[in-house]
């Protein structure tokens, strides 16, 4: 698979064959993903990959907390806004409610909106997982060196006919996961990831999420 097939198949996944994936495979994606670059050479990133009774272990402590709306706020981590403005708002709304809308959830249908978020929460049933975190004393520019590695990682799972789905919804629930997988206090929690095969039988597969035209994001001077 060429550079260009890679980005343009990669998707956010939400459904995933229960297919295991060989550690073997897991690992040459990480070993690709290690050439990601990062501001000098820093490379800033740590890696926690689980799956079996572990995996099963922080998504059912997870799905517990949910169930007992103890989601703490995105804000208190500093990571998304407590209020978006109209174009991000609007971005957010259009990619949820085209996904509710292949799986035929009408606006206001709480319990099955609540069934779908869920799904987060045992990694749309991916077999593998995977948290990146950095060291809680980086700045801003660490975590853009980890978002490069976790585009590697994702490109590289599409080289491997692997599928992911980057998931910034395990911020909230970050207890779980930090006790399972031993990670210390001086580390914060960049994203989720869902990695497996894709089911190609699901409906919410399908989505393709909308992209600005280039010229209303890109800014050229000094051209002819």
């Amino acid at each position: 698979m060429d550079i260009e097939e890679a980005i343009r198949s990669r998707r956010s996944i939400r459904a995933f064959t229960d297919q295991k994936v060989p550690r073997e495979k897991i690992e040459r994606i990480l070993e690709i993903s290690q050439r990601a670059p990062s501001g000098t050479n820093t490379q800033p990133w740590h890696t926690y990959v689980c799956t079996g009774e572990v995996r099963d272990a922080i998504c059912r402590d997870v799905l517990k907390l949910v169930d007992e709306n103890a989601a703490r706020k995105y804000e208190e981590y500093d990571y998304y806004p407590a209020t978006w403005n109209d174009t991000h708002r609007d971005r957010r709304r259009g990619v949820g409610w085209s996904l509710y809308g292949l799986l035929g959830i009408e606006k206001g249908d709480r319990e099955r909106t609540a069934r779908q978020s869920r799904r987060n929460f045992n990694f749309f049933d991916a077999p593998v997982g995977i948290f990146v975190t950095v060291d809680a004393y980086l700045k801003r520019g660490s975590w853009f060196d980890a978002g490069l590695y976790m585009q590697t990682l994702m490109l590289a799972a599409r080289g491997e006919g692997l599928h992911t789905c980057p998931q910034a919804a395990w911020i909230t629930f970050q207890g779980p996961i930090f006790r399972h997988l031993g990670i210390p206090d001086d580390q914060v929690l960049v994203s989720g990831l869902a990695l497996g095969y894709e089911d190609t039988t699901a409906i919410e597969n399908t989505l393709v999420s909308d992209r600005e035209d280039v010229k209303n994001v890109t800014h050229f001077y000094g051209f002819d």
